[in-house]
Formats: structure tokens, sequence, C-alpha cells
């Protein structure tokens, strides 16, 4: 029916797809395992299975909260609707006090539970980083 040159070029050409196909596809897995979201507290507060991927929560530390013991750092995050309690192990940003923008990057233990394992807020005083801001102006 088909001459042998063109069966030569319908399996080249179905190579190239397969190929094509198979690189997508291990190009989004490899992604998949690197994408990291981002929550606000009252985001968290609507979540219906909690999940131990990582994940970044943000707002506002909230005033009078934190309390560092030995090596332990503990503080809240709000969005002013929604709280959720913070403990970090590691070195403290400088810029990080009270009544600023955080971004702490770790894994949920429950709604109200959060153990980072990155604290990403080194801004100075007057910067907010963009997710904050657009979750905190929803709110």
């Amino acid at each position: 029916m088909y001459g042998r040159k063109v069966k030569l070029r319908f399996f080249f050409i179905f190579l190239i797809l397969i190929i094509l196909s198979l690189s997508v596809f291990l190009i989004l897995k490899s992604l998949e395992e690197n994408v990291v979201y981002f929550k606000s507290p009252t985001e968290i507060q609507t979540l219906t299975e909690i999940n131990k991927n990582k994940i970044r929560i943000g707002g506002m530390v909230k005033e009078n909260s934190i309390l560092i013991d030995e090596k332990k750092l503990k503080f809240i995050v709000t969005d002013f609707k929604n709280d959720i309690n913070v403990t970090y192990t590691g070195a403290i940003p400088n810029l990080f006090t009270e009544g600023k923008g955080v971004v702490a990057e770790g894994y949920l233990k429950d709604k109200k539970f959060f153990l980072a394992t990155k604290i990403l807020a080194k801004h100075d005083e007057n910067y907010m980083p963009p997710e904050v801001k657009s979750a905190l102006e929803e709110k």
C-alpha cells in the first residue's frame, strides 16, 4: 500500500512525537516536586484536608506574640481575620519584628499550627511581599 519511504517517515514522526511527549511529561513531573503553594491563615482555615506538602504562609506578625525559647522562635501570623501559630528553629532575619509582614515556608501540622523551616521575610520596614499584600487586601 505505502512505499518504504512513506512508512519510514511515519515511523520517525511517530518516534519524535513519543519522545516529545515523554520529555514534556518528565519536565512537568520534576516541576511538580518543587512547587510551593502560598496560603493565608484564612485560606488554611477553609481547607478540607491537610496534606503533608511544603507550603508558604503569609501575613502579619501579631503584636505581642513573639516568644523565644532556647533555640525555638514561636510567633503568630495573622491576616486580621484568622491566626496561625508558627514554630521556627534557625536564624532569625534581622528585621523580623511584630506588626510586620512575614512569609514562612514549612509544613502544616493542623489548621492552627505551622512548623516553619524558613522565614523568607527579609525586608525593610516598608516592604510587604506581594502575596501578603493581596491576601490582606482581599480580606
